[in-house]
């Protein structure tokens, strides 16, 4: 349903609750507490390549990680999540909030940021579904965008896989590495999300899983119908 503007006020900034699933928990970063596991999991020579499209890195310690991310809370607003198992408390990868501008209920899921372990798990699919009901359902948002090097055919196929829809190609946007960058836009918006919102939960569901762990319906499959 579409949030009603008549009487629009700005939106509380996310990032600032801790998000309890089945799977997963998703909680703002505090580098003390979270750091040294944080860069355990996505950091080092078995996972340089999970940086090949994210700020910087790869980084070489946890100081270099911290001060990437401390610049980019300080000059940019990003709100850092840690993702971690729900069960073992494990932290596996990260996610930030950023372009926050809560005056108009906009906000963006980017560096998203998943170990090898994390990839293609329902601990994934649910961190990302935890950020997205907060943003809507709790802070009452109107959009929610997802943007990538336009090179990053991964990050493309998970956006659409989590409900994001394409809404265009941002030409020659930014220089980074000493490349060209073009930059691809995609939203869900607050009319989007209850379809969105119900397939995440219809595939997160234990019926969803055979007694391998596998999925019977695909995430994609479920919004579709």
């Amino acid at each position: 349903m579409t949030v009603d503007i008549a009487n629009w006020q700005p939106c509380e900034r996310p990032g600032r609750a801790i998000l309890r699933g089945s799977y997963a928990v998703v909680a703002p970063l505090v580098f003390s507490t979270h750091g040294e596991d944080l860069f355990a999991a996505i950091c080092g020579e078995a996972a340089d390549e999970i940086w090949t499209y994210l700020p910087g890195g790869p980084y070489g310690n946890p100081v270099e990680l911290e001060a990437m991310l401390t610049l980019a809370q300080n000059q940019h607003g990003w709100e850092t999540m840690v993702i971690r198992c729900a069960e073992t408390a494990e932290v596996l990868g990260m996610a930030s909030y950023m372009r926050n501008r809560e005056e108009h209920g906009s906000t963006e899921v980017g560096c998203v940021t998943f170990s090898k372990k994390l990839q293609r798990s329902r601990i994934a699919t649910e961190a990302m579904y935890l950020m997205a009901q907060h943003v809507f359902d709790d802070l009452g948002y109107r959009r929610y965008e997802w943007k990538c090097n336009d090179l990053n055919a991964a990050s493309k196929q998970a956006a659409i896989r989590f409900g994001f829809l394409y809404e265009g190609l941002f030409r020659n946007d930014m220089i980074r590495d000493g490349q060209s960058r073009d930059t691809a836009w995609y939203a869900m918006i607050d009319s989007d999300w209850p379809a969105v919102k119900r397939a995440f939960e219809i595939w997160l569901s234990p019926d969803n899983f055979d007694e391998e762990g596998l999925q019977r319906r695909k995430l994609a499959d479920i919004r579709d119908e």
